[in-house]
């Protein structure tokens, strides 16, 4: 499941990096940069969308929701999705789940003398 959407993934890169760079800039000529007809309103002239534009579009929207997709596929079961969830874990019960237990020393009580 994770090789089919990676290599969905990267076709859908390959499209819109080319959708992006086939397409024209807006008043990207010299009259639009002093004021001609390409500036006349805020934001230049808005015509109906060209099958670039929405091809663009599309293959964002689809980028974006392939990559959450990655990224939920890729997250490890055992951890927790959530940030921050071992937070309120002091730092040692932190390491103590990481690591295993290996053999200990008992703690001489204050009164005992110490052996070695």
């Amino acid at each position: 499941m994770t090789a089919l959407l990676t290599i969905l993934h990267v076709i859908i890169c390959l499209v819109l990096v080319a959708a992006v760079l086939l397409q024209s800039g807006k008043a990207a000529d010299l009259a639009g940069a002093f004021g001609g007809a390409g500036s006349a309103t805020a934001f230049g002239p808005r015509g109906t969308a060209s099958i670039m534009a929405r091809i663009t579009t599309v293959s964002a929207v689809l980028f974006m929701i392939t990559s959450i997709g990655l990224s939920l596929i890729s997250t490890p079961e055992k951890k927790s999705r959530m940030a921050g969830a071992d937070a309120g874990k002091p730092p040692a019960a932190q390491t103590q789940e990481k690591s295993s237990p290996g053999p200990t020393q008992p703690v001489p009580k204050p009164s005992e003398p110490v052996k070695k």
